[in-house]
């Protein structure tokens, strides 16, 4: 990687931050071993911090039937078709630890309906690309289909709100010419 910038915008250091902003950004430096940059980037804006962690935290890491890795899958494959290099590369290494599996991020970014997952995951990040690409088009069908697979009314919104919400950061990731942080390349592997 190169020294460029982590993001186009003004990245506050950690110790100018506000108390609970920077309590949480040194437990996820303590944890991983390092700040991960989207810490950094939003850190700009503290209201809007707080607002993004806490959404992102209800969607990714409430238990239920969609696992942990499932909902990284969402991400991975999701940021793909929006181009965010940040969140493919950062949930990609999440989803190989979560997954335990050291290739499956990377196929799920390529061409998930390839990638070595079940016929129920490829229904899900079916519906969860249509979401992020064509919400419009989503219909009673899609609800079938899912619900063909063991999804349940709550599942399918699960799917719908993480390919939302990934798609407003896949955007905001871009917008900033977020970096992902050299670290992530390696985890998991």
């Amino acid at each position: 990687m190169t020294d460029q910038p982590i993001s186009r915008f003004p990245v506050p250091k950690i110790e100018d931050l506000p108390e609970d902003i920077r309590d949480r950004i040194l437990a996820v430096q303590e944890k991983s071993g390092f700040v991960p940059n989207v810490f950094l980037t939003l850190a700009h804006r503290p209201d809007e911090f707080r607002a993004f962690f806490a959404y992102h935290d209800a969607l990714m890491d409430k238990p239920g039937p969609i696992t942990k890795a499932e909902r990284e899958m969402i991400v991975v494959a999701t940021s793909n078709v929006n181009q965010c290099q940040y969140c493919v590369v950062a949930h990609g290494a999440i989803l190989r630890i979560r997954a335990k599996d050291p290739l499956i991020a990377d196929q799920v970014a390529i061409n998930y309906r390839k990638a070595d997952i079940s016929e129920r995951q490829k229904a899900m990040l079916d519906f969860a690309i249509k979401v992020s690409q064509r919400a419009y088009e989503v219909g009673d069908e899609d609800m079938e289909t899912l619900k063909s697979h063991g999804f349940t009314d709550d599942d399918v919104w699960d799917i719908a709100a993480i390919s939302a919400f990934f798609g407003m950061s896949n955007r905001l990731a871009n917008a900033t010419s977020m970096r992902p942080n050299p670290e992530f390349y390696a985890m998991g592997r």
